[in-house]
């Protein structure tokens, strides 16, 4: 499936999404910004410092992303203007298949660079990322986050995700998130 959403905004540039391998340099580079990025502000916030680089290193490389794979995971990239801005993935996974209900899949790595924000590059993603979803036969999507990412929690409200029980058992993850997935056609 390739999923290609564009979007022009008023500087004449636009969002383009679609699927990227796991192992990409593109990916990795967006990974490792995402990482720093959620890693240093949980660590401001409870220590007063910065990540340290050594840890950051052991958590990039330990997240390889093959749980986003196909054909049971989608990894999606957006660019803005044809330079890579952000990414998201969605997964099927045998610890949520166990959850009462619809097939699920989960919302994993949202992220849109800092310098691209505020451009509706965010609204985009999640979209592709829910039609990525859909295609891979789930009818709802999950996903946990922490609760000083309010700007990521802010978009998934504005989208129509809920707020749930806990679905997952993971170090950082303090509030949890659900959609239903209605049968909209895929893009």
């Amino acid at each position: 499936m390739t999923t290609r959403i564009a979007h022009s905004t008023p500087d004449t540039a636009s969002w383009t999404i679609a699927p990227e391998a796991v192992d990409s340099p593109v990916a990795a580079a967006l990974w490792r910004a995402y990482y720093t990025e959620v890693s240093d502000r949980y660590y401001l916030l409870h220590e007063g410092r910065r990540t340290d680089p050594g840890e950051l290193e052991r958590e990039v490389a330990a997240e390889t992303g093959d749980d986003l794979r196909p054909p049971t995971g989608t990894l999606l990239v957006a660019r803005y203007g044809g330079e890579p801005a952000g990414t998201a993935g969605v997964r099927l996974t045998d610890d949520l298949r166990e959850l009462p209900g619809p097939p699920t899949a989960e919302l994993k790595r949202v992220f849109v660079r800092e310098d691209m924000r505020g451009k509706g590059g965010a609204a985009l993603l999640l979209a592709a990322a829910e039609d990525a979803a859909r295609a891979l036969g789930a009818e709802r999507i999950v996903l946990d986050t922490r609760l000083d990412l309010v700007e990521a929690r802010a978009l998934y409200a504005r989208h129509g995700y809920e707020e749930s029980e806990p679905l997952t058992e993971r170090m950082y993850a303090e509030c949890w998130y659900a959609k239903k997935l209605d049968a909209k056609k895929l893009t």
